[in-house]
């Protein structure tokens, strides 16, 4: 080992003077010459449940070859993951953003116990990866993360499937327009193995533009789960991180406010996740910097939506390493001026550097992303939205098939389940704003994602004649005309609370308002008898402590403010 890879050791540091810690080390079958060697953490959260983290205890053990490989030793330990496709639509959902929290604690807590000298996170569904990130910026030691890669499509009779495709078959079955077979077969080809949801969902737009932010290799976010580019990426990793040891590239280094703007250009580009608003303004606070609404809208005012990908457009993740994956999209962003070349990466190189050797997109051979000066949409498709139902914000997915504006009557639901058994019943009709509430960040708790009534929207015919309204999230999988993160939530007494069925809405992304048409008074006189709705099930526990310590929707919904 290189004495200047031994001098930033931190563990045998703190070792020296612990010869418990030198005795248990032992005891788990490290040897004398390993004593001197970094020690670096492989958080993993790998489980058996769900298909975007079934192999990553895999993936963990190739990264901990190639640590071993580069003079260092690796240690696996793994933490939560919670499956955003099994939860949604039932009260599982409830715990699926605070894990991003408590994936974020338990890396932090072990790392910082053990003193590793470096950690690199092995992640695979939505709330992973921001988690992952969250605790690198915290601990500030030389990290990296390595995604576990898209899903291939599944096909039921020649067509294309994902994880939305079910949700949507549910909402065709509700209004009777889809066979017992062909709905069976939609749910069993969904999704063939191993990966995370194949669209730019809240998963691969993290994946993307974390590569964006300088946090993972190259292509990280582009390999799929079982391409063999993937296994390559974590034998690498070892040298990688014997790079950033030796130089002390850090994470907050690397994630500055321009870098973040790197990643954000990135979500705009390809048309990600709302959740990507939550999460960077998470990531921003771990960091020591603060990231605004604002700086967010300016991001989305000055980047074209280029990429052609699912949900709302036709291609997914799998589609893109043909056309050079993510690096192409970026050099073509940098070489237009929409990103900073300067931002140090885990490579040890800056974003300009990474960039010199990749291929340029081939516009003429693919039509997956298009030319800056002919976009989907000539601006970002996230819209932050304000008015009297959002007078701290809401945050829109607009990308522009939807129309750019939508008024109409509300149809008010307090939870999902309500609106559910509303669309069951035919009570949702065209022209309505519907208002699904008390589903925020303590409302909910937990802030759950509606992705089973947009999809159900969608597959009942109303898609472009209905739009909807929530203090609760959206997947990465939703599109239409819908807004979220609604702050002040319904809890809290935000005016999304008063609303009454018949009420005029009207949603606009041009001027960015949200707007009830009821006057201020009338608002005041309703305060007057509102009661708020009380989650029933949060007395001790998770949620309980989640309640207690959650910031709003925009402050990134974090638990240590």
């Amino acid at each position: 080992m290189s004495q200047e890879l031994n001098k930033y050791s931190r563990t045998l540091t703190q070792e020296v003077s612990n010869p418990a810690a030198q005795a248990m080390l032992y005891a788990i079958g490290m040897k004398e010459e390993d004593m001197a060697k970094p020690q670096i953490g492989i958080a993993s959260t790998g489980y058996e449940g769900n298909p975007c983290n079934i192999h990553l205890n895999g993936l963990s053990v190739h990264v901990k070859k190639g640590i071993q490989a580069n003079d260092m030793v690796g240690l696996i330990f793994h933490t939560i993951g919670v499956s955003d496709g099994m939860t949604n639509g039932n009260d599982g959902m409830s715990y699926s953003l605070p894990s991003r929290d408590i994936i974020a604690d338990s890396i932090e807590n072990v790392v910082s116990a053990q003193w590793y000298d470096g950690v690199i996170t092995v992640v695979g569904c939505d709330k992973n990866m921001p988690g992952a990130v969250m605790a690198m910026c915290r601990v500030n030691r030389p990290g990296i993360m390595v995604y576990g890669g898209t899903v291939k499509s599944g096909s039921w009779k020649g067509k294309k499937l994902d994880i939305v495709s079910a949700f949507e078959a549910y909402g065709q079955k509700l209004a009777g327009n889809i066979s017992d077979e062909d709905y069976k077969g939609v749910i069993q080809n969904s999704i063939p193995g191993q990966g995370a949801c194949g669209g730019m969902y809240t998963a691969n737009t993290m994946a993307s533009s974390i590569e964006a932010l300088g946090l993972s290799l190259a292509n990280s976010s582009t390999y799929p789960a079982t391409h063999e580019g993937k296994q390559a990426e974590c034998i690498a990793i070892g040298a990688a991180m014997k790079n950033i040891l030796e130089k002390q590239i850090l994470p907050r280094d690397v994630v500055t406010k321009k870098s973040l703007e790197n990643a954000l250009t990135v979500v705009m580009a390809l048309g990600g996740s709302t959740n990507a608003v939550l999460h960077y303004i998470a990531i921003a606070h771990s960091a020591g910097l603060e990231l605004t609404y604002a700086d967010i809208q300016a991001i989305s005012d000055r980047t074209p939506f280029i990429a052609d990908l699912k949900p709302s457009g036709k291609y997914y993740m799998e589609d893109m390493l043909s056309v050079g994956g993510v690096p192409a999209v970026m050099k073509y962003l940098y070489k237009n001026g929409l990103i900073h070349g300067d931002c140090m990466t885990i490579t040890g190189k800056t974003i300009a550097e990474n960039l010199e050797e990749v291929p340029d997109l081939d516009f003429e051979s693919q039509s997956i992303v298009r030319r800056l000066e002919d976009p989907i949409k000539p601006s970002g498709h996230i819209q932050l939205l304000y008015g009297n139902l959002a007078t701290r914000g809401g945050v829109a997915k607009i990308t522009g098939k939807e129309g750019l504006k939508f008024e109409g009557v509300a149809k008010v639901c307090n939870k999902e389940e309500e609106m559910l058994e509303a669309l069951a019943k035919g009570e949702i009709k065209a022209g309505q704003v519907i208002v699904i509430r008390y589903e925020g960040p303590k409302g909910g708790p937990g802030m759950p994602e509606m992705l089973k009534p947009t999809s159900a929207v969608m597959g009942a015919g109303l898609g472009d004649k209905v739009a909807l309204i929530t203090d609760g999230r959206f997947s990465g999988g939703t599109h239409g005309f819908v807004v979220g993160h609604i702050a002040p939530e319904a809890f809290e007494g935000g005016n999304i609370a008063l609303v009454e069925d018949g009420d005029l809405i009207t949603i606009d992304a041009e001027t960015r308002e949200l707007t009830v048409h009821v006057t201020d008074e009338v608002l005041a006189e309703r305060r007057k008898t509102w009661v708020p709705l009380v989650p029933p099930f949060i007395e001790k526990g998770v949620l309980r402590k989640y309640f207690k310590n959650v910031s709003g929707a925009e402050e990134g919904c974090v638990t240590d403010k």
